[in-house]
Formats: structure tokens, sequence, C-alpha cells
């Protein structure tokens, strides 16, 4: 069953409709304000030649103002947000993640970072994330946006930070993977994109994983 919402508009627009802690957990993957972007994504690799998504939307210049964090924090308990180590807004955290991507010898970040509210220990997941090389290489991702992140990596957030029930939320849904991997765990999930080419390209990708699963059910 399809429990997640998903809607093509400002997630400031989306959020000032939930009440005062609606959302267990909210993982988000906002802008860094690092300039990230389709139409420069592929100009950054030297050693490797990243993909040139050819979008023109240039939304990485800034990352979301104190409105945006004060927000998020109002409506959700907990919260997970990658990029949190460019964001000075947020307040100091025992329980950073780190994504080990597992890039060896090329000139993008070998790991990524998320801020999170929970008291506990650092953890890292390591997972390839390497240009044409992943780490499941037999149900490769197609990548469409410029900082896609795999679906395995917001199911192993979801098997370790939230718990049967729970009501997700991403407010930078980007490519989907998300949504995807709260739809194979069976949570409530509420996604919002802004903009339109990845809003439509994360929903023909969801349709494509839903009739994928009705062909070959686990």
């Amino acid at each position: 069953m399809d429990k997640t919402q998903v809607f093509n508009c400002d997630c400031m627009q989306g959020m000032s409709a939930f009440e005062d802690g609606y959302f267990d957990l909210a993982i988000v993957d906002p802008p860094y304000g690092i300039g990230e972007d389709g139409r420069n994504n592929h100009t950054r690799g030297k050693l490797a030649k990243s993909k040139d998504y050819r979008n023109g939307a240039r939304y990485d210049n800034y990352p979301p103002d104190d409105i945006y964090f004060d927000e998020l924090a109002r409506i959700s308990k907990n919260r997970i947000i990658w990029g949190g180590n460019h964001i000075g807004e947020l307040r100091a955290s025992s329980c950073w993640i780190v994504w080990d991507k597992d890039n060896n010898d090329n000139d993008f970040a070998d790991c990524e970072l998320a801020w999170t509210s929970f008291d506990t220990a650092v953890r890292k997941f390591k997972y390839r994330w390497n240009g044409m090389l992943q780490e499941n290489m037999r149900e490769k991702e197609i990548r469409l946006h410029p900082t896609q992140k795999p679906v395995s990596l917001y199911k192993w957030l979801l098997k370790n930070y939230a718990k049967e029930g729970d009501k997700i939320l991403d407010t930078h849904l980007g490519s989907g993977s998300s949504r995807i991997a709260a739809f194979d765990g069976g949570f409530e999930f509420w996604g919002y994109e802004l903009d339109k080419d990845y809003f439509d390209a994360a929903e023909k990708r969801f349709r494509q994983h839903k009739s994928q699963l009705k062909l070959f059910p686990a």
C-alpha cells in the first residue's frame, strides 16, 4: 500500500500546514550553498568526469535561512540534515552520520556528513557511489539529480533512526530516493520538490519502481 505523498511546491508552504511535532523524523537534503546544480556538476570532476544533468535550475547558491530550520524543528520530533557541516545555524550534535562513498582516487568528497538531533554516537555507512561504479551493480540506480543519494542509504537511516508507524518528511525530494525507501519500508511519507523537472523525473522513477515490484515481488 502506497502511503507516500509528494508535492511540486515550496516546502515552506507545505510545512506551514502541519501542527507542531507532526512528523516523527525529517530526513532532508537542502541546498548547502556550495553552488552544486545541474549546470555545473559535470565541471567539478578532474580525475573522473561526472554526469552533465543539463538542468537550468540553480538552487544551491545559498543554504536555507533560519526560518526554514525553525519551521522544520517545529513540525518534526527528530531531524537528519545532510550537508550540516556547511550550515552554521545548526547547534552542536553528538550524533553525526558519515556516509563513506568509497570514492578511491578522484577529486570528489570521500564522505558526506549529516547533522542529527539524536543524542547518540557518530555512525558510518559505507556504500560505494563513484560515478558509474555503485555498491549494488545488480540494481544500479540511474542518476537523475546532481546531489542524488542511493536508496540503500535512506533505507539504512530509516532502519536505524525510525520505527514502525513513524511519519517521515523530506522537504527537498530531489531524485526521490527517500520516497522509494519509505515506500519499501511501509512508512507514511511526505515529500516536497520545487523544481518541476526534478519532480517529474522523481515521479517517473517512483512509478517504475512500483511496476518492478509488481513484476518481481520479493
